[in-house]
């Protein structure tokens, strides 16, 4: 388990099982504690379906029988989710305006992030066709949305654009970064940042703060040099990562 995506991927294989009643996931140490009415042995064919790596270690008897969701968790993961949505539009917004591809694909990928929680969140006690067809939906979405921004990276490559506005770029990704940076001092002082959703979102926002630094060399770049071409360059890497992330919750939609 490496992302939100195969968390949800697991849940919801799990879902199709009778006696389920709670699922204690780990994401650091790859690891899910599944409490079961049900036989371990059916829980474990059906995990090994996914071609993740599941092996059973352990099973024993448990009194538990209440789980509670923790608030505090899920007020958390929708703060993420807001900032996430909002810097999607303020970067989409300045990025066309200041022409940066750079910008535009990381609104995307702010974006991804929010499909990622959003299922989580919003899908909460919907069926299991309801998840199943929201996944679908924001995977095809993000894929279609990353070929869209392929295509105009091409274009730029081989038309004449005028250079990219790197004083734009470079102060929008600044926010941004802060933003991610607030965002994962709250994950990280969190008192259940253990849990597997707060694992998931410092995973997420760790490799947003990374992206804002590239848009922010990228900027740096176009100055410097000149040139286009690493405001491209960063724009297409970070497309590229958007379609893997789609892809991910595509599977969640099988």
């Amino acid at each position: 388990m490496d992302c939100p995506s195969e968390e949800n991927l697991i849940r919801m294989k799990l879902e199709e099982l009778e006696g389920i009643q709670h699922l204690d996931f780990d994401i650091p140490n790859r690891k899910v504690a599944v409490f079961h009415r049900s036989s371990s042995d059916e829980i474990e064919a059906s995990l090994l379906q996914l071609n993740l790596g599941t092996q059973k270690l352990s099973t024993e008897a448990t009194q538990q029988t209440e789980f509670t969701e923790q608030t505090q968790q899920r007020k958390l993961l929708w703060s993420v989710l807001i900032i996430n949505f909002a810097f999607f539009g303020i970067e989409m917004a300045t990025g066309l305006i200041s022409k940066s591809m750079g910008l535009v694909a990381d609104s995307l990928d702010m974006l991804a992030d929010s499909f990622v929680y959003g299922i989580s969140l919003l899908a909460v006690g919907k069926s299991l066709t309801r998840k199943k067809r929201i996944a679908r939906l924001a995977g095809y979405f993000q894929i279609v949305l990353a070929v869209i921004g392929f295509a105009e990276v091409l274009r730029r490559f081989l038309g004449s654009e005028t250079l990219p506005d790197f004083n734009i770029m470079i102060v929008v990704s600044i926010f941004a970064l802060i933003a991610n940076g607030v965002c994962l001092y709250l994950l990280q002082k969190s008192k259940s940042k253990k849990e597997a959703h707060m694992q998931a979102s410092m995973i997420f926002t760790s490799n947003d703060i990374i992206i804002n630094l590239g848009v922010i060399a990228a900027g740096l770049l176009v100055n410097w040099l000149d040139s286009s071409t690493p405001d491209l360059v960063i724009g297409s890497i970070v497309f590229g990562l958007v379609i893997q992330g789609a892809v991910r919750i595509l599977k969640i939609g099988k």
